[in-house]
């Protein structure tokens, strides 16, 4: 007799349907067939002592489970559950037709226990594409995968539960989650603005990267607040919309960082160390994995001590800043992750961290400071649209305003951008660019001869146009100014 059930795997922060095949016939030995991981071959014998540990029969017969489509490559555990049903299914314990308009996935345990597995929310979303009307999984994965609508989902802690649920399906209630419940800003940044004392140019350039999506390079001695400012600028980014927050959900899940809460409802923020390998940045893997750059989707990627990263870990950024995603190609795989982030780095000027310092004497020679600053390429500092100097804090200096208040402004300059072009400055497209961004012809001057004077590429020129557009932005000007455009430049020269 051969059963069918269906199950998912996942492909990037995607997941893909999956048939578990599954038939039992003369003989004594179990195989796998489908490209299957090594993971997933071992999976019969958890599911021989799971099945057995809740008093079900393990068929003493020949057991060939394939797993459709065969060219998909399988890794994991999540396919456990479903071979675990289709084997009772196709051995006469279970009635195949209670599985027909339902998904599995879970990892079992020897004793018979539902482990959670990772993607559930990607699951969900291809169930509910699929029409599929029930999704059972562990219980842990439960909150998460509910936030899909349309699609009942059940979560349970053993497999004996799953089994007693499908003779009554009315028995329990499907999981409900409120995905729209997004908690405010003041109950989940706790680090605030107002914290800071002086550092006014810095928490100006801050809110025009937050504003406009830029990302920014601050250098400056140690001790200064470089670190302490860019925790802060989360805080004063917008709120993560519904569809951003189920993005962001997705990537963790399929990470496996979610902490089981459900929704993910803060800005990401990612500080990976300087000795991070390139794989870990930007993903990939034996199984293809998201790396931290897509973990800061949304959000905010910061480096700190940036000429202390490897040199090939730095210029695997260039494609992504410039793109807004990655894409990771090797032999078995080939996926697309999102990488849709504000890189904030910072760095010293020099090897000792006082070069220009205004109380302290830099001990470093002009050729030890040459090479600390070209461990970082042309190419990379090009797409850094923001170079701030950050000079020693005043520590006598009045309290400023909160991430709050910053918040506010920066809110309004971007539904300014989302009315006008349906992005933010920083992702504007060239046909974008010379629509609003057009300049009159003393700016126009000027942005030419700051050009000249500071010997910069046809890549800084958009740069300093989109910087100049928030900087109007946020001062709800409609076109751009002479002020404007002089902050801009300051902020790029």
């Amino acid at each position: 007799m051969t059963v069918s059930v269906n199950s998912a795997a996942l492909a990037g922060i995607d997941a893909v349907l999956i048939t578990v095949e599954t038939r039992v016939c003369a003989g004594v030995s179990y195989f796998i067939v489908g490209l299957a991981g090594e993971a997933v071959k071992e999976s019969l014998f958890r599911v021989e002592s799971a099945v057995t540990s809740c008093g079900f029969d393990m068929p003493r017969q020949k057991i060939l489970i394939s797993l459709a489509p065969a060219g998909i490559r399988k890794e994991g555990a999540v396919f456990d559950l479903p071979i675990a049903l289709s084997v009772l299914a196709a051995s006469g314990q279970l009635d195949s037709a209670l599985m027909n308009d339902s998904l599995f996935t879970g990892e079992l345990s020897l004793t018979g226990k539902l482990r959670p597995v990772k993607g559930a929310l990607s699951v969900a979303v291809e169930a509910r594409k699929a029409g599929i009307k029930n999704l059972i999984l562990p219980k842990e994965n439960a909150n998460e995968a509910a936030m899909v609508a349309d699609l009942a989902v059940f979560g349970f802690e053993t497999l004996s539960e799953v089994v007693d649920f499908l003779h009554e399906p009315g028995c329990v209630k499907p999981a409900i989650v409120k995905a729209n419940d997004i908690k405010k800003a003041e109950q989940l940044y706790s680090a605030d603005f107002s914290e800071v004392r002086g550092q006014e140019k810095v928490k100006r350039a801050l809110e025009v990267i937050a504003a406009g999506g830029h990302n920014g390079l601050l250098i400056g001695p140690p001790g200064t607040g470089k670190t302490m400012l860019a925790t802060r600028l989360p805080g004063i980014l917008p709120l993560l919309g519904l569809q951003e927050s189920l993005e962001t959900t997705r990537i963790y899940s399929v990470a496996g960082q979610l902490d089981g809460t459900g929704l993910v409802t803060e800005r990401p923020f990612r500080a990976p160390h300087h000795t991070v390998s390139d794989i870990a940045l930007v993903g990939g893997g034996p199984v293809a994995m998201p790396g931290e750059i897509s973990l800061a989707h949304n959000g905010v990627l910061f480096m700190d001590e940036l000429p202390e990263f490897k040199r090939k870990v730095l210029e695997v950024l260039r494609q992504p800043l410039e793109e807004r995603q990655v894409t990771i190609s090797r032999a078995s795989y080939v996926v697309n992750f999102p990488a849709n982030f504000v890189l904030l780095a910072a760095m010293n000027p020099c090897p000792c961290g006082f070069h220009g310092h205004p109380n302290r004497k830099c001990s470093c020679t002009p050729q030890a400071i040459r090479l600390y600053r070209s461990k970082i390429s042309g190419p990379l500092l090009d797409r850094i649209d923001l170079h701030i100097g950050v000079p020693p804090a005043d520590l006598t200096a009045k309290p400023a305003e909160s991430s709050a208040m910053v918040r506010k402004r920066v809110i309004a300059a971007r539904d300014m951008q989302l009315a006008r072009a349906g992005v933010c400055n920083a992702l504007m497209r060239n046909e974008q660019l010379r629509t609003y961004c057009a300049l009159g012809k003393l700016e126009l001057d000027v942005l030419n001869q700051a050009m000249v004077q500071h010997k910069l590429s046809a890549r800084s020129y958009e740069r300093i146009l989109k910087m100049a557009r928030t900087v109007a932005d946020l001062a709800g000007a409609k076109n751009i100014g002479l002020v404007h455009l002089a902050e801009a430049i300051g902020y790029r020269a």
